[in-house]
């Protein structure tokens, strides 16, 4: 069996494996294993291969960046820094058409800047943001869907999980990668907010239930000191973390330390935070960081299994014979991940499509920090399409309302998911939305 054909089968026999429930980390260390016994034909040389890339993989000080900024994420959520961020982006805004709509994607991005987890600000938007929508008119599934399609900020906005695991992957700098997705970030906030306004104003039915918002309680307006207050958490802790960075007072690892360490004091001085709540911060922590650890290592045997097999020279040559060039590659490539966005979750798209793609990458000479983002947004579009949106069903597992269905929260994310494809093709034709700010001043 000729070793391209063993790569082409591993990859159809992982795909099968994680459809049928097997954890990814598990199914890469096993195929890969199995891949290289049949390439080389020898059981010994697989063994060593599986025990060199476990002790190699993440035996390095810039792993820390993962615990840290995860720590971070679990603080913030655990401080009602998100719920404070929404009541003041509602204060401000909630006499445009669409007002809670356009907070509900100002406080993502706000709590986007702070934790990097798209899953983390699904969860708590769903309870924050939904009910206040509700309570005013709002209709059901563009209440969901805002929350949903808003989710996704937690991924491109730095500090990124997914940006960590891609930077690993692809040996790129963190810090470079956090740099390049803050103005891609802030482009889709912007793009979600303009589509919310005009929804509201061309078509109302599309926000409201009844077409128009409803009348509830009036909102007492908060005190200008109440209104800094509660934003000056997020405030310091977007300073401290992504100033800091960017301004090259620390590194990736620093920063994520210096979030922990200012979430950690803001948690403590609201009270929220007790002897029983910070273990099981620790604990979801250490869960979370055994999780992604196990992961690369996994995706590092299969990356050595992939480049003994000759698949990615293989593919590039293919594809250079085909003529499609680098803009035939990205876009094979963006459909390649939105499609499998609809079946598996982002990590596992990364960890599958990296170490076959990034060599075709590096043979076209795209520049791997913006790839990096556009990796980001379109593995992102999988966490809204169906059958396996993850953002759709953790809204919906929190919200806990049998008049909201699945389909409901599917169809609420739909202008949200066209919206973020008008922005993928954007950053795919104009790269410098994505570099403009790691170019040196005067560059």
């Amino acid at each position: 069996m000729s070793p391209i054909l063993v790569a082409g089968l591993s990859l159809l026999a992982m795909l099968g494996l994680i459809w049928a429930g097997l954890h990814v980390a598990v199914v890469l260390a096993v195929v890969s294993f199995v891949g290289v016994w049949l390439i080389r034909g020898d059981m010994d040389i697989a063994a060593s291969l599986l025990a060199q890339a476990s002790q190699d993989a993440i035996a390095s000080h810039i792993f820390g960046v993962v615990p840290l900024f995860v720590l971070t994420g679990f603080l913030v959520a655990i401080a009602d820094v998100g719920k404070d961020a929404f009541e003041v982006a509602n204060q401000v805004l909630r006499r445009i058409r669409g007002g809670l709509g356009i907070a509900t994607v100002a406080s993502n991005a706000v709590f986007a800047a702070i934790t990097g987890i798209s899953i983390a600000s699904a969860a708590v938007f769903t309870r924050v943001a939904v009910p206040e929508m509700l309570r005013f008119g709002y209709d059901r599934r563009f209440a969901v869907g805002v929350v949903a399609g808003s989710s996704v900020l937690g991924m491109l906005i730095p500090p990124s999980l997914l940006m960590i695991l891609y930077g690993f992957l692809a040996n790129q700098s963190v810090g470079d990668l956090f740099t390049a997705g803050i103005v891609p970030g802030l482009l889709l906030a912007t793009v979600y907010a303009i589509g919310i306004v005009l929804m509201a104003t061309l078509w109302p039915r599309s926000v409201y239930e009844h077409g128009r918002p409803q009348s509830a309680e009036p909102q007492a307006l908060m005190p200008v000191g109440t209104l800094l207050a509660k934003l000056l958490p997020s405030v310091l802790l977007i300073a401290s973390v992504l100033g800091g960075l960017y301004a090259g007072f620390f590194t990736a690892t620093e920063a994520g330390a210096t979030g922990a360490a200012v979430a950690l004091a803001i948690a403590l001085l609201r009270r929220k935070l007790n002897l029983k709540s910070l273990w099981g911060v620790l604990t979801e922590t250490g869960h979370v960081t055994v999780s992604v650890s196990f992961l690369i290592i996994c995706a590092t045997i299969y990356t050595r299994m992939l480049a003994m097999s000759g698949m990615p020279q293989f593919l590039v040559e293919w594809l250079t014979q085909a003529g499609l060039g680098a803009t035939g590659f990205l876009i094979i490539y963006v459909l390649i991940a939105v499609a499998l966005g609809t079946i598996i979750d982002s990590s596992s798209i990364l960890l599958i499509m990296l170490p076959l793609m990034l060599p075709m990458a590096e043979q076209f000479g795209l520049n791997l920090i913006w790839f990096g983002v556009l990796t980001v947004v379109a593995v992102e579009i999988g966490l809204l399409t169906p059958p396996f949106g993850l953002s759709v069903y953790v809204i919906k597992s929190t919200l806990n309302d049998p008049r909201i269905s699945l389909g409901d929260i599917f169809r609420g994310t739909a202008p949200f998911t066209l919206m973020m494809v008008m922005v993928l093709l954007l950053l795919i034709f104009v790269p410098e939305l994505s570099l403009v700010l790691l170019k040196p001043p005067g560059g």
